[in-house]
């Protein structure tokens, strides 16, 4: 941003200040600032492509609560992304690989926000948060945490157990089988995530594949009969099968109980 700011600047972020705003959108400056239309868009345009506020959408605006030293801002991640969703009046839950890193499950820190909403499907850019939108239907939205940032946000996670499951249903976008097992088979053993939890969630989120795949990890790792039975339940005999490793050539051994191709190990 230049050094020096003109008198429409100032007197935006005299503005903003003054109303405790944190986003602009269309119009509001006009009367204040005594500008045209054309005008107000220049204005905005001009302090996003510099980096002094952020872009939302088209006509909507982040702005900071005061100018940062060197001009340069960029909100949180969980601002921007409660920003969009609520613009879009739709609900939302971070997912994937940062829900991985946040319980331990994977210690690569992703570069960009991937989050499940009722919205929209594309990619982002506020600021310089990179976000990832999965669009998928309400009832595969739930089983949540909320999380505080130090600026009074509150963002939603999918949960630990949800994002085990995660891991396994939407393997093919995060590239997490067989890794998922191995995420699967840590968390039981170190009772952070409990059987009876994780075949709850599954029953409720996941897809018939998943199910099976899941059932046939927890059926190897020793799981109570009842509570594996809950999947049989729901499950169809069928004379079909599928690879435990979906990436890998389809050659192994079949378990026709769980109707898995067992076609390596985790």
């Amino acid at each position: 941003m230049k050094k020096r700011l003109g008198n429409l600047e100032r007197q935006l972020f005299a503005y903003v200040q003054m109303r405790g705003k944190r986003t602009l959108q269309s119009g509001d400056l006009l009367n204040f600032l005594q500008i045209t239309p054309v005008q107000e868009r220049e204005l905005l345009d001009r302090l996003n492509s510099v980096g002094a506020i952020a872009q939302v959408r088209r006509g909507l605006y982040l702005v900071p609560e005061k100018l940062p030293l060197g001009g340069k801002w960029s909100p949180t991640d969980i601002l921007a992304i409660n920003t969009l969703v609520e613009d879009q009046k739709g609900k939302y839950q971070i997912c994937g690989p940062n829900a991985f890193n946040r319980y331990g499950f994977d210690e690569q820190i992703p570069t960009r926000m991937y989050v499940y909403n009722n919205r929209l499907s594309e990619e982002r850019a506020i600021g310089s948060i990179a976000i990832t939108l999965i669009k998928v239907n309400d009832n595969r939205l739930g089983d949540i945490e909320e999380m505080k940032t130090r600026e009074g946000e509150i963002g939603f996670y999918s949960s630990r157990r949800r994002s085990l499951l995660d891991a396994v249903y939407d393997w093919s976008r995060f590239n997490t089988l067989p890794r998922a097992y191995q995420w699967i088979e840590k968390e039981i053993t170190a009772k952070r995530v409990l059987p009876k939890d994780l075949v709850e969630v599954t029953l409720r989120y996941a897809d018939v594949g998943t199910m099976r795949r899941i059932g046939f990890v927890l059926d190897k790792l020793g799981v109570q009969k009842t509570l594996l039975a809950k999947f049989r339940k729901v499950l169809k005999p069928s004379t079909s099968f599928i690879s435990l490793i979906p990436s890998l050539p389809k050659r192994g051994i079949i378990d026709r109980q769980w109707g898995i191709l067992i076609n390596g190990e985790w």
